[in-house]
């Protein structure tokens, strides 16, 4: 509908500018229409932000229950909420630091009211209302253990429930402990954020806030920095060119208040500081496949137990959630380290299985010397101009085509120090069937973004150290283009490899390629398979799947482990090997 607040501000219009987004009229509706106000009613919670007298902004989230926050009057809006009034930054921001005193009336700004922003949030039907006023008038009731308060609505958006994940929210009985006020964060906010898969996050420029909601899948936050430097968060923003509505006051170093919330105990982590908008190479070099990140660099921090009046069990994520970001610093980041000048022309397509095919790329590059790569490395192309659709707010029919970026690492099969590579790949998503479908007699010519992989997952040559690799499916690429010099070394390799029946032809053509593995793998082979292939492979075969035993009794012999598995099998395969030297990669990014 036509907006009523036609003109976005000068923080807004630069963000539009940096993000190329194109001009439409500011979607804010004055005051509360009656349609907001009923969903505000129906929902259980509500983000909170606002100023200290420091002009730092902090966020909180109060509420439990359906009908805390109602319509009054004409764009008045009454909460009544438990809250914690010993730690609780927004609510020692709004009653301007006095004491939760019964009944004691409080007008903040001399009557004038004070600056805040909103969220209402339904976290069952995810439904959400972004609102914007001032607190006019509150009171701390039953002991200092609940609050009421007014706020005059200025302003409100409803939003999409996109990236919401349903929760069951119920009351909580709060028992507030403040566990540290220190930037160096202790090991429980560590995990509280590891887990987190929400947050809430409000801005200013001095003279109007916003507060909104961010969520994806567990670890959408990740800890950048936390020593003795200074802390700081990074996330993706996922909201691409939404996020002016959020961080758009601002052209540099927005300043922000995040509160994290654990859904399961309501401990929550207050953070306050400023955030970084970074786009492109900037966020694609801390932040995993990611063109748009948000760096936050904390100034002051609060980690409160029980410190939220609500609880909420996790129902469901929501489908348009992209898998988590890493930082590049993070062992399974899965991404190059840098962009580069390659590009890989793909010249040849062999079908080995079903659901896997070999392709051969030709690298070129613009500089005169060849691309350089080691045994066991991936490569990461970039298929964006191939694939993608374009811009999208809502795809319900295939959600996660909405975010993905289309950068995928694979990889490289083939023996190093040429200018052809091979992939072996299993067909899964829209890139790889994209590369099953290409007319080989149209060129095709994708950006390579370069080479990564850690050292520490190349088979060291060392015949005094025997190694197992242990892979599932196409996690046998990595030993692809190491196996051969590793067995001429005379290293005691040992291979586990778990096949489904129909891929048999991929464990005959790796062995048809490097005979001398065969002995050294034990194979253990799923669902229906021909005897006759079977036996023809030259190698121990189970007809069975890997148990724990299979793996136990090569402990204690001082070998190195290598895992290249979906995440499932890995976990379980790290329970049955801890305490040795393990490392490993895992392709269920």
């Amino acid at each position: 509908m036509p907006s009523l607040i036609s003109e976005f501000h000068e923080g807004e219009r630069a963000m539009h500018q940096l993000l190329k987004v194109q001009r439409n009229g500011n979607p804010t509706t004055p005051g509360l229409p009656m349609r907001y106000g009923m969903r505000v009613n129906q929902s259980s919670l509500v983000a909170l932000g606002t100023l200290d007298d420091a002009g730092r902004p902090w966020t909180t989230v109060w509420g439990g229950e359906r009908g805390f926050a109602r319509p009054v009057a004409e764009d008045v809006l009454a909460l009544n909420s438990a809250v914690d009034t010993q730690y609780d930054p927004v609510f020692k921001a709004l009653w301007e630091g006095g004491d939760a005193e019964d009944d004691a009336v409080v007008r903040p700004g001399g009557g004038e009211g004070k600056e805040m922003a909103g969220l209402s949030i339904d976290l069952e039907t995810r439904d959400r209302v972004k609102l914007m006023g001032k607190m006019v008038a509150g009171a701390a009731v039953n002991g200092g253990k609940e609050v009421q308060m007014a706020m005059l609505v200025t302003g409100s958006l409803g939003n999409c429930p996109k990236y919401l994940n349903r929760k069951d929210i119920v009351k909580n009985e709060m028992k507030p402990e403040l566990v540290s006020d220190s930037l160096l964060l202790p090991q429980g906010a560590l995990d509280l954020i590891e887990k987190a898969d929400m947050f809430f996050l409000s801005s200013t420029n001095g003279d109007t806030m916003d507060t909104n909601h961010r969520g994806g899948s567990p670890g959408l936050v990740r800890v950048a920095k936390n020593d003795a430097d200074g802390l700081e968060l990074v996330y993706p923003e996922f909201s691409g060119n939404r996020l002016y509505q959020t961080l758009g006051n601002f052209k540099v170093n927005p300043l922000v208040g995040v509160a994290i919330p654990d859904f399961d105990t309501a401990d929550v982590l207050y953070l306050t500081g400023s955030a970084s908008i970074l786009v492109g190479k900037e966020a694609s070099d801390l932040l995993s496949r990611t063109q748009l990140a948000v760096k936050i660099s904390v100034t002051a921090a609060r980690f409160v137990k029980s410190g939220l009046p609500f609880r909420g069990p996790a129902v469901e994520y929501s489908p348009y959630n992209p898998p988590t970001r890493h930082l590049l610093s993070e062992h399974d980041a899965h991404v190059a380290s840098s962009q580069s000048d390659i590009s890989a022309n793909l010249v040849k397509r062999e079908v080995l299985t079903p659901t896997v095919n070999r392709f051969t790329f030709q690298l070129s590059s613009q500089s005169d010397s060849a691309p350089e790569w080691h045994a066991g490395q991936y490569i990461t192309f970039d298929f964006q101009s191939e694939v993608s659709a374009g811009y999208s707010h809502m795809r319900d029919e295939d959600p996660q085509s909405l975010n993905d970026d289309y950068v995928r690492t694979f990889t490289v099969s083939s023996l190093p120090g040429s200018k052809e590579i091979q992939i072996t790949a299993r067909r899964h998503g829209p890139v790889t069937n994209f590369l099953w479908k290409h007319n080989l007699r149209v060129p095709l010519e994708i950006p390579v973004l370069g080479f990564g992989g850690e050292e520490a997952f190349r088979i060291p040559l060392d015949p005094q150290v025997q190694s197992v690799f242990i892979a599932a499916g196409v996690g046998i690429t990595p030993v692809l283009a190491q196996a051969q010099h590793v067995l001429d070394a005379g290293v005691p390799l040992k291979l586990l490899w778990t096949l489904r029946g129909e891929d048999i032809p991929l464990a005959a053509d790796t062995f048809a390629k490097i005979p001398t593995l065969a002995a050294a793998t034990t194979l253990f082979i799923t669902g229906y398979a021909e005897r006759e292939q079977v036996q023809e492979l030259g190698t121990e075969v189970e007809m069975r799947r890997m148990g724990p035993g299979d793996v136990k009794k090569l402990k204690g012999h001082g070998a190195r482990f290598f895992l290249c598995t979906g995440p499932t099998l890995l976990a379980a395969i790290g329970s049955w090997l801890e305490g040795e030297k393990v490392v490993w990669e895992d392709f269920g990014y």
